[in-house]
């Protein structure tokens, strides 16, 4: 492994080209720009395809085409230009492509700023483009974390079939952090692609693309599809705990908002509230199972987030009724201090302290 400090963008774009990606097509858009940049750089000499393209469409269109051809490739941009690729990765998914997407999340909607946010999280994971179709989705929290699944995102693509996506934001683009770097995979060594339109000597042409005009014939694809889905569901669920133990709050949250959440618990704690930390690492698959079995226990499940609130839906299905789910949410680019959310979760211990006790709130 070799340490480096560099910053989010710079480490997901390395663990890419180490990954084995050698097609990168995107365009420029804050807070992402080093991303592509590197790629830029850093693509020709590995051998692999670097291109500007001439719009967000263009790009994930040029993924499709790499992608058929059996080659890892990757995109990257921020909150709008995401939006612009969806329809490319809604085609990618009904074609059973592998790509990475990375999105470095900003605040919404349409233009917004070019602050860190999440209001990206329906559009991820809950099918930003049309049709029946799914997306793996990681949330890193750290810049290592960020390194380490960009890498495990080209795997599980591959290995599934999917388009995969590393959803970051503005704030882990930006910043640097020493991080570990896996060794070089041999791009020759990776599983084979016979599906792959890499040329018919010796064998039937290979058939890729994202329709069937009979609906019987489509109905088919998405059952074969759904069955996919369901084996990610039950073998790629990913997160994190801190101190669930013996908590009486149970915050839940992802990437920027899951490492402040982290000191949070730590200030909880040595003010005499016993928090705990779930921080969900695949949004999709989302970890509904050991969110459901710490509410069996934990009387109050607060999901944070820098948005209005779109985890907290995922997080009340997961409980079920169990306890009570408030939200704790920022917008617009701002990002609370973790005295902020404190005081949030003082303030429900306390309230489920006196309910436990029997006394009416005034």
């Amino acid at each position: 492994m070799e340490r480096q400090l560099m910053t989010g963008n710079e480490a997901m774009a390395e663990a890419a080209l180490r990954a084995g990606c050698r097609a990168y097509f995107g365009y420029p858009i804050t807070p992402q720009n080093e991303l592509l940049e590197y790629m830029a750089r850093r693509m020709p000499q590995v051998g692999g395809a670097f291109v500007q393209a001439e719009s967000e469409v263009a790009a994930i269109n040029m993924c499709y085409g790499a992608a058929a051809a059996g080659v890892r490739v990757m995109t990257s941009s921020s909150s709008p230009g995401v939006s612009l690729k969806m329809e490319g990765i809604s085609y990618m998914a009904g074609a059973d492509l592998p790509v990475v997407v990375v999105n470095v999340a900003r605040g919404g909607p349409g233009l917004g700023n070019i602050a860190p946010a999440q209001g990206d999280y329906f559009q991820a994971t809950k099918g930003g483009g049309h049709g029946d179709y799914r997306m793996i989705v990681l949330a890193p929290s750290t810049v290592n974390e960020a390194a380490a699944l960009t890498q495990l995102a080209f795997d599980l693509a591959d290995k599934y079939r999917v388009p995969a996506m590393v959803l970051a934001d503005g704030m882990l683009g930006q910043m640097m952090e020493p991080v570990e770097l896996p060794p070089f995979v041999d791009v020759g060594s990776l599983p084979p692609k016979p599906w792959a339109l890499s040329g018919a000597q010796g064998r039937e042409p290979n058939y890729v693309a994202s329709f069937a005009l009979d609906p019987y014939d489509l109905r088919e694809l998405n059952r074969r599809r759904l069955a996919r889905y369901q084996q990610i569901e039950a073998h790629e669920v990913r997160w994190e705990e801190v101190q669930t133990e013996d908590a009486e709050v149970l915050l839940v949250a992802y990437g920027t908002m899951g490492r402040i959440a982290k000191t949070v618990v730590r200030l909880a704690r040595a003010e005499g509230t016993r928090a705990g930390l779930l921080r969900p690492i695949t949004l999709w698959p989302f970890p509904y199972g050991p969110i459901r079995r710490l509410a069996q226990r934990i009387p109050v499940v607060l999901t944070v987030e820098l948005s209005m609130g779109q985890m907290v839906e995922d997080v009340r299905l997961a409980v079920e009724g169990r306890a009570q789910t408030p939200f704790y949410g920022e917008m617009g680019g701002v990002v609370p201090t973790p005295r902020d959310i404190l005081q949030e979760v003082k303030a429900h211990a306390l309230q489920r302290g006196k309910h436990e006790a029997g006394v009416r709130p005034a």
